[in-house]
């Protein structure tokens, strides 16, 4: 998995046949020889934060909704975190290393909101993550189902995060910026 990093994005191919993935963008949050972790960006639930973790919907960025971060333990909760200075960052607070300029991290649930709110410029909460083990990730890269592209800060926070896959790949260098406009069924080309 040697490029694929935290920060980095995994956007879907239509070659991809799990349905947990289908048409996603996933923000990689944790990269190593034991596997990895990250969040879906693009799939918003339709569950306030305030009715699962009211103290956090006050720093939560709009929509302030929990998303839908992936099929593995949906019932435990991350937050995804900007700092508003990423030289004055707090308790509860990790970074994604140097990754989207290091103002991006995850924050602990369990840290007291009023220790952490002021300091962020916006929070994102999911319910659930996309795991995969050692060798399973960089298997569906290798077979073509992930294209692994730079993220963005702005990625994590859209408050409309409806176009966020072909805003991703429009972006791109190449042949991936085609594949933005690309019909799921190529016979319609």
């Amino acid at each position: 998995m040697g490029e694929v990093r935290a920060g980095m994005l995994l956007v879907a191919t239509p070659d991809l046949l799990d349905p947990n993935f289908a048409d996603t963008v996933v923000l990689m949050l944790e990269v190593d020889g034991d596997g990895a972790l990250g969040v879906v960006l693009n799939r918003p639930s339709p569950v306030p934060v305030a009715d699962v973790l009211d103290p956090w919907s006050d720093v939560c960025a709009e929509p302030e909704v929990l998303f839908r971060g992936g099929p593995v333990s949906t019932e435990g909760a991350l937050a995804v975190a900007r700092l508003r200075d990423p030289a004055d960052p707090p308790v509860g607070f990790r970074a994604l290393d140097d990754a989207l300029g290091g103002v991006v991290g995850l924050v602990d649930l369990d840290t007291p909101v009023e220790l952490v709110g002021d300091s962020l410029a916006g929070l994102r909460i999911f319910a659930g993550y996309a795991g995969w083990g050692a060798a399973q990730l960089a298997a569906e890269i290798e077979e073509g189902s992930w294209y692994v592209v730079p993220g963005e800060v702005p990625d994590v926070f859209r408050t409309d995060p409806t176009e966020l896959k072909r805003d991703v790949l429009r972006r791109q260098p190449g042949e991936l910026a085609w594949h933005s406009t690309r019909p799921v069924d190529p016979e319609l080309n």
